[in-house]
Parts: structure tokens; C-alpha cells; sequence
């Protein structure tokens, strides 16, 4: 048997192999269920760091965190709320761009017009044209800079100098915005301990006062209303 298989068989096979041609990693086709399945998992497990890194979570959730500490309310509104409103703030103003990322990388990948390394790199102009339009010049060369990178424009540039040059950027504009927030409430602060020290009141804390005072002040001018929309506005 071996001997047939060795002689007379093996040059048929070799015949009939020498018409197949294998083509790895080149035929599109849609991913099956269980690769769905694993990409899906994967992203929920990087969905916090990506909607911290990636989002105007990070700028919302702070002005909204400077506004309670202005204030003086230690916990109300808790933190729960904030980061639940701050997340579908991130979400509304993302909303555009992940209509974007979905009609030119995940809809194309799901029907099997491209491969999942195609699909990364479209779904990756988009993000960084969001990313690039909220991102500081002088953030982005110190973070260039020390990845040694030399962009010609300012697309070029790799995500590993942009998520944190990204970042720095949100930390700032989230900075000045809660200054501007916080000089109100401090004048308000001011006079209520100016006018109890003329009065000769030591014992009860100036806070303790001024609290309902900027209440009134906050709810009059419709406080949350106005710092969403200056949230929003500042993205734009």
C-alpha cells in the first residue's frame, strides 16, 4: 500500500495540487459570529479608558465637579450624577463622529468589504480630526516632541503624541472654564465675611451663610442650563 501510494499516487496528487493556489488573509468576507463576539467584548472592556481618553468626558465631568466645589456643596449633586450626565454629554457631542466611524469603518467590516486593518485605519481619520480640532498647538508639540516626532501638518501625527497632548488640552480649557465659574461664588464669599465681620458675628462660619445666597444666585440664572451649553459651545 505504501508503495502504491508513494509511486503511482503521489505524482496524481502532486498533478492535481499544483492547480491550487492558497490566498491567506486577502478574500474578504463577513467576520463570523464568534469574532463579533470577541471584538464586542473587547471593547467593553476598553469602553472606560476609551471614553476617558478619547472623549470631552474628561472636560465635562471636571467643570461640572469645579461647580459643586464652587458652590460649597461637598456631595449634591452626587457623583453618580455628574458622571452620568457628563457621559451623555461626551456621547451627544460624539454623536456626529461616531456616525462617521460607523458609515465608513464598522458597517463595511461587518459586510465583509474590509478587513479588520482597513477598518481600524478609517475608523481613525475621523477621531483624529475630532481630536486635532480640540487639541492645544503648544500641547501637541510638547507631546510630538517627546516622542520625537516631526509632523509636517498636524495629521500626521501618530496617536501616541495625540491622546495626550488630547488630555492636556481637556485639562485646561477645563481649568479656565472653572475659574470663570468659581469668581461669582468667591465675591459673593467675600461679601457675606466682609459683612459679617462688620457686624462683629465671628462665631458663625461665613460658608454657612453664603450657601443659600448662591443657591439663589445659581438657580436664578439657571445655572446648570447655562455651564451645558457653555460645555457644549466650548467643543465647537
Amino acid at each position: 500500500m505504501a508503495g502504491v501510494l508513494g509511486g503511482s499516487f503521489a505524482p496524481h496528487l502532486l498533478a492535481a495540487g499544483s492547480s491550487i493556489t492558497v490566498n491567506l488573509g486577502k478574500t474578504l468576507g463577513k467576520p463570523s459570529e464568534s469574532i463579533l463576539v470577541i471584538l464586542a467584548i473587547a471593547v467593553l472592556s476598553v469602553a472606560p479608558s476609551m471614553l476617558i481618553l478619547l472623549t470631552g468626558f474628561t472636560r465635562i465631568v471636571i467643570v461640572l465637579s469645579l461647580t459643586r466645589n464652587a458652590l460649597g456643596l461637598a456631595s449634591i449633586p452626587p457623583n453618580q450624577v455628574l458622571a452620568g450626565l457628563a457621559l451623555f454629554l461626551a456621547l451627544f457631542l460624539m454623536f456626529p463622529t461616531l456616525q462617521q466611524i460607523d458609515k465608513v469603518a464598522v458597517q463595511p467590516y461587518l459586510h465583509g468589504k474590509e478587513t479588520a486593518t482597513q477598518a481600524y485605519r478609517e475608523a481613525e481619520v475621523p477621531l483624529r480630526s475630532w481630536m486635532l480640532a480640540q487639541t492645544g498647538g503648544s500641547e501637541l508639540a510638547l507631546t510630538t516632541s517627546i516622542d520625537h516626532e516631526h509632523p509636517a501638518e498636524p495629521s500626521d501625527v501618530s496617536m501616541a503624541a495625540l491622546i495626550p497632548a488630547f488630555l492636556l488640552s481637556q485639562l485646561t480649557d477645563a481649568f479656565i472654564i472653572g475659574f470663570v465659574i468659581f469668581v461669582p461664588f468667591l465675591i459673593i464669599d467675600l461679601v457675606v465675611s466682609s459683612a459679617l465681620m462688620s457686624i462683629g458675628v465671628v462665631m458663625l462660619p461665613p460658608t454657612l451663610v453664603s450657601l443659600p445666597f448662591k443657591l439663589l444666585l445659581f438657580v436664578m440664572v439657571d445655572g446648570w442650563v447655562l455651564i451645558t451649553k457653555s460645555l457644549v459651545v466650548s467643543f465647537h
